[in-house]
């Protein structure tokens, strides 16, 4: 009989430390959810050009000016610095750039955004941005949103000739072609 509720004792702990160690603990949902803005955009085709990886912050009754300042290097989204990776030899804003991934880092301006591809990779935030890992810096037309574009966005499209590189937010459109 002892070694009985010995064995029922013993089972019931292994089964109660058991499920205590398999069970998962998965933090909640990124208040800058990761995203990927591809081109071509189509989910259909596997190859595809370019593609950005990005977190998308949101305004939230904030300023686009507060939380990427002017003439100040910034990460480009939220968390990790975006990332671009261009699957083929391009022509960035003008600028020829081998195939690779590139860290994304912008500096806004009224008219004019600087868009810069750096050698970095794994970088969080824009704390230990380096210069000296630029690959290129172009300019990015800036124009005006009709409608108010709450959660940071990048986009692709294909233009005349060439691929647009979109950046929204707040009321704020910044465009680099990619050829």
């Amino acid at each position: 009989m002892k070694k009985s509720i010995f064995a029922i004792a013993v089972f019931a702990i292994t089964v109660l430390f058991t499920n205590d160690l398999s069970a998962q603990k998965f933090r909640g949902l990124d208040k800058s959810p990761l995203d990927i803005a591809a081109f071509p955009s189509s989910y259909k085709v596997s190859k595809k050009d370019i593609k950005v990886v990005y977190s998308r912050p949101q305004l939230k009754g904030r300023t686009l000016a507060k939380l990427a300042p002017a003439d100040k290097v910034w990460r480009t989204g939220a968390n990790e610095a975006a990332e671009i990776t261009f699957y083929k030899n391009v022509v960035f804003g003008g600028e020829k750039v081998k195939k690779g991934t590139y860290t994304l880092f912008t500096i806004p301006g009224a008219n004019e955004w600087t868009v810069i591809l750096n050698k970095a990779s794994n970088v969080w935030g824009a704390y230990s941005y380096d210069e000296k890992q630029d690959v290129v810096r172009v300019k990015g037309a800036v124009s005006k949103s009709d409608t108010p574009i709450e959660a940071f966005s990048i986009s692709i499209e294909k233009g005349d000739g060439v691929a647009n590189l979109y950046l929204g937010w707040g009321n704020t459109i910044v465009t680099v072609p990619v050829k």
